[in-house]
Formats: C-alpha cells, sequence, structure tokens
C-alpha cells in the first residue's frame, strides 16, 4: 500500500491525521510491527500496546491492534499512558510495545512509537524501515488464529519504579510547579508526587490532545512563560515542564529561568557517579562541553553519541553505561531498561536540591559556563553537500564527522548536522563567553547564506 511521504520518521512514525494517518495505515503498521517481532523471536506472545490522550487514538488504536492479533500474537492494552510508562511496561513484561503519541506536535498530528521486548530500540535503521516494507505486502495466514486482547493497569507499579530512582526518606519539603500541557503529566505526576514531601502546583492537568492553553513542546521558550510567572508569583523553588507524551523535561529555577538539557544533563550526572563513581555516562554531540568536563572531574568515563535514542540506547547496552542525556531534554537510565524519563530525571534533580541545601540558581552555576546559541536551523538545497563545503573551510581544524560536522578549539565549537526529516541544516555553537560566541556565529552564518536559496531568504 501507499505510505504518505515523511510519516516513517528516523525515530518513530508521525503524520498529520487524515492526511498521512488514518485507521488502514495503523492496521497494516500494527500488523509489519507484529510480524517482525514474531520473526524476531519464535516464541513470542504478546505486545503491549498504549496510547495518549490525542483524540484520534479512538479510532488509530484499535486498528493497529487488530492488525497485530491478526499476526497471532496477543496484545496487552495499558489505554492512558506516558511514552516513559509503555517503555517500563516493556520490561516488565519483557515484550515489545508501541505507543500511539506525537509527542510535542500539534494536535492535528498522531504517531507511533516504537520498541522490543526491554524496551530495546527501533529505528529507521533497526527495524522501522523493516516494517514500512511489510506494509500491505498480501500475506494473510487464514489458518493463524487471532490473538487475544486484554486490559491491564501499571500505573502504581510505574510510580514506585519511579520512586526507586530516589531517596524519599531524604528529600526536604520544596514547593514545585509542574506545567504539563495537559498532556500525560497530568496522568503520571500527581501520584508520584503524592509519595513526596513537595507542595504541588499542577498547571494545565487536565488531558485534552487539544491542548486548549499552549503547545506541549517544552524546547520552544515561548511555552515555558506560564511556568516561569508561576514559579515567581508562588516563590516557588522549581518548575517543571513535560512535553506531550512526558518523557521529556525542562526545568526553570526559583528565578523563572530556565534551565538547558545539557544543564541538567551535568547535574543528573554528578547525582549518578556520587552513587556509582567510575560509571560511564553518554552525552550526545550537541550537549555543552560543560556535560564532560562535569562527568571527567568527578570521576566518570564521558562518551559522546550520535543524536537520537536509538544510537544512544545501543551505546549504553554496548558500555553498560548508567545514565544518558541529550541536550533536548532526553535523559535515560540503565535501571529504566536504558529508556529515558523527564520524570525520574525531574526527581534526581530535587535530590540533588535536598542533599546539597542549595536553591537551583546556586546548584546550576557549576555547570552554566559557556554562552551557546542553542539550536539554529538553515535552509538548503542539499544539506549534506553544504556539511561537505563547510568541512573543506576548516579542515585546518580539529573536526570529526560522527554526526554531521563538529568542529572544535580550546575557545568554541560547533555542530552542524542535516535534520531527518526537513531540508535543513541545523547548528549548535558554543563558546567560552558570549563575544566569542557572537564573533564565530556571524562568520558561520554568514558563510552559510551562500548557500540558502533566495527564496528562503526572503521568508
Amino acid at each position: 500500500m501507499e505510505v504518505a511521504d515523511g510519516l516513517f520518521k528516523s525515530y518513530d512514525i508521525r503524520g498529520i491525521v487524515g492526511e498521512q494517518i488514518d485507521p488502514k495505515v495503523c492496521y497494516h503498521i500494527g500488523k509489519g510491527f507484529a510480524s517482525l517481532m514474531s520473526e524476531e523471536d519464535a516464541n513470542l506472545s504478546k505486545i503491549i500496546v498504549g496510547h495518549d490522550m490525542r483524540p484520534s487514538a479512538e479510532e488509530l488504536v484499535p486498528a493497529f491492534i487488530e492488525g497485530a492479533i491478526s499476526e497471532g500474537v496477543d496484545v496487552i492494552r495499558l489505554g492512558l499512558c506516558s511514552t516513559d510508562m509503555i517503555y517500563f511496561a516493556s520490561g516488565i513484561y519483557d515484550s515489545p510495545a508501541a505507543i500511539f503519541t506525537a509527542s510535542h506536535n500539534p494536535a492535528e498530528y498522531n504517531g507511533i512509537k516504537l520498541c522490543r521486548a526491554g524496551a530495546g530500540p527501533i529505528g529507521a535503521e533497526s527495524g522501522l524501515y523493516e516494517i514500512r516494507k511489510r506494509l500491505g505486502d498480501g500475506i494473510n495466514r487464514p489458518d493463524l488464529p487471532k490473538g487475544a486482547v486484554r486490559s491491564e493497569e501499571i500505573l502504581d507499579s510505574f510510580v514506585a519504579h519511579v520512586l526507586g530512582f530516589v531517596d524519599v526518606a531524604s528529600l526536604v519539603p520544596l514547593n514545585v510547579v509542574v506545567d504539563v500541557a495537559n498532556g500525560m503529566g497530568g496522568l503520571v505526576v500527581p501520584p508520584v508526587f503524592d509519595n513526596l514531601p513537595f507542595d504541588l502546583e499542577l498547571m494545565f492537568g487536565e488531558l485534552d490532545g487539544t491542548f486548549p492553553n499552549h503547545p506541549a513542546d517544552p524546547l520552544n521558550s515561548e511555552n515555558l512563560i506560564d511556568l516561569q510567572k508561576k514559579v515567581k508569583i508562588l516563590k516557588a523553588d522549581v518548575g517543571l515542564a513535560f512535553d506531550g507524551d512526558a518523557d521529556r523535561v525542562f526545568l526553570v529555577d526559583e528565578l523563572g529561568h530556565p534551565l538547558s538539557g545539557s544543564t541538567t544533563t551535568a547535574l543528573v550526572a554528578r547525582n549518578i557517579l556520587e552513587k556509582e563513581p567510575g560509571s560511564t555516562i553518554i552525552h550526545n554531540l550537541i550537549c555543552s562541553r560543560s556535560v564532560s568536563e562535569t562527568i571527567e572531574k568527578h570521576g566518570g568515563k564521558a562518551l559522546r553519541s550520535r543524536v537520537g535514542h536509538s544510537y544512544i540506547k545501543q551505546l549504553m547496552a554496548e558500555t553498560d553505561a548508567a545514565f544518558a542525556g541529550e541536550h533536548s531534554g532526553h535523559y535515560y537510565f540503565r535501571d529504566n531498561y536504558r529508556a529515558d524519563s523527564g520524570l525520574i530525571a525531574a526527581l534526581l534533580v530535587m535530590q540533588e536540591m535536598s542533599d546539597k541545601q542549595v536553591p537551583l540558581s546556586s546548584l546550576r552555576e557549576e555547570f552554566d559556563i559557556y554562552s551557546s546559541t542553542g539550536e539554529l536551523n538553515f535552509q538548503v538545497d542539499s544539506p549534506t553537500d553544504v556539511i561537505r563545503r563547510v568541512g573543506d573551510s576548516f579542515s585546518n581544524y580539529d573536526h570529526d564527522l560522527m554526526d554531521g560536522l563538529t568542529v572544535s578549539t580550546d575557545e568554541w565549537w560547533f555542530n552542524l548536522r542535516p535534520s531527518n526529516t526537513e531540508p535543513l541544516l541545523r547548528l549548535n555553537l558554543e563558546a567560552v563567553d558570549e563575544m566569542i560566541m557572537t564573533k564565530e556565529l556571524n562568520k558561520i552564518s554568514a558563510y552559510l547564506q551562500e548557500f540558502i536559496p533566495p527564496e528562503a531568504k526572503d521568508v
């Protein structure tokens, strides 16, 4: 069958409901997923299925399940759950899993994140495109009995699992504001906080996949404004902002200033290393230089990774890394089946605040020592060709091609890599101070302007 362009991404499946993703497509994806998992494991008996709060799940999820059970496997249906809940379920059931979510995308989108048993990653190069190839291949086995479907609840078990990452008895009372943006954080945050000595102020806690208040994308600073205001009004100790499926989190200190994903990664890494001296910690290559410096300063082994969960999870498995962090707000834990959980990361930061007995604005100072541009996008006709030509221009500098082009000096570094879904180049640049950062950004931006199509410059 025909599949809409752009539906299958590098790490998941995501598209506009009715245009790119519909029940028919979901039926065949469920069938293809169950077929591939059955081939990989002859003893496969079940898969796990959950969904977020988007209204379109009502028609998409049953179609996916029907496709899966047509391959003879049973389905455990969890109903509403966050993405880190589905990874937990995949771990405790030791079964492949799927969750219907479009994460931070607008309401008209939906999608599917898939994993192997034990929350093993599935990406473009590790099964996702193989599933796409199987769609509508016409294979039907009428002699194969359909699998059964049953519903189960795992929220209580998930809450207990998350709480196991902190020493609850050692936590001090904190005032915490949490903006879940009408996403799945509204399901998982309250029962976790019910067990903690924290005063919780929950913002936009109603599950509503139309996102009536603001988009569930905390990476966009505009979507943090409500949280920042509330933190300052209530004189809270910390603010947390979750994305739509609650696997990512961004923090705001008591002054209302956001922490980057890199700063949170460094904070959590230090906490992990205090408990597990000498551990391997992974960071992706667009994290601040302060992350690797923090890991090494506290006796850990720092490893760079390409951007993306499938690469990070594979590297964690190969190295037995205790923790990994991405600048985008994904935080992975070995003891969480190497899967990411914003909720666990947030609790560990608050554990640090309790242990050190200092406000978050002071706690972050050790790590906020560089000036960064954040991620900037440049529309070009041929990202790969532009990267090659930029690489030629910086060939006299230390550089590597692990994921796009990374060029490094003692005073600054930048990474230029292609988007996985659009004709864009993504630039991240960091320097020892703002003056040098601005100077280098102006130079690189001027160079990249040569490759931007005229029509894009006019936008």
